[in-house]
């Protein structure tokens, strides 16, 4: 797995958001370019449509969402589309990319929003993660504990 290059993550604060914003509802998109590396993280009260809706994005399907939720506790739930609709790739390659990419997509999203989860709300450092792989077989389409944001941080900081 590749580690986290700080220099090809490019954040964007959406809708008015920034990082000093409202806690909820607080959504990540994040894409990529296959051609340059580039990492591309928007945070918002919304997922970035804008960056979804494009034909490389419909065909691909390769973006991360993420958003915060806050039913017992707070805690940040990351979906990953293996399969269904539109997408290039057997459900099973897709699934093993996302799980070897997914520390370093979790390492962009704590360190593209640190100040907001670290400083702000440091009570979100023990924020369970969760991770669901979104597939019409039901072998790869689940939910899984992935730990807790503070076990993204570290590295980062």
């Amino acid at each position: 797995m590749a580690e986290l290059n700080f220099n090809k993550l490019h954040i964007n604060f959406n809708n008015g958001l920034n990082d000093q914003g409202s806690k909820f509802p607080r959504c990540y998109t994040l894409t990529h370019s296959d051609i340059t590396g580039n990492l591309f993280l928007t945070v918002g009260p919304t997922y970035d449509h804008e960056k979804l809706s494009g034909l490389y994005g419909k065909l691909m399907r390769d973006e991360i969402l993420g958003e915060w939720k806050n039913e017992d506790r707070p805690s940040l739930h990351i979906h990953c589309h293996c399969s269904g609709g539109i997408v290039l790739g057997s459900a099973k390659w897709r699934d093993s990319i996302f799980r070897h990419h997914m520390q370093t997509v979790l390492e962009a999203i704590c360190y593209g929003d640190q100040s907001f989860i670290a400083e702000e709300n440091p009570e979100f450092l023990k924020a369970t993660v969760y991770v669901r792989f979104h597939a019409k077989q039901k072998s790869l389409d689940r939910i899984e504990k992935w730990g807790i944001i503070q076990d993204f941080l570290p590295k980062i900081k």
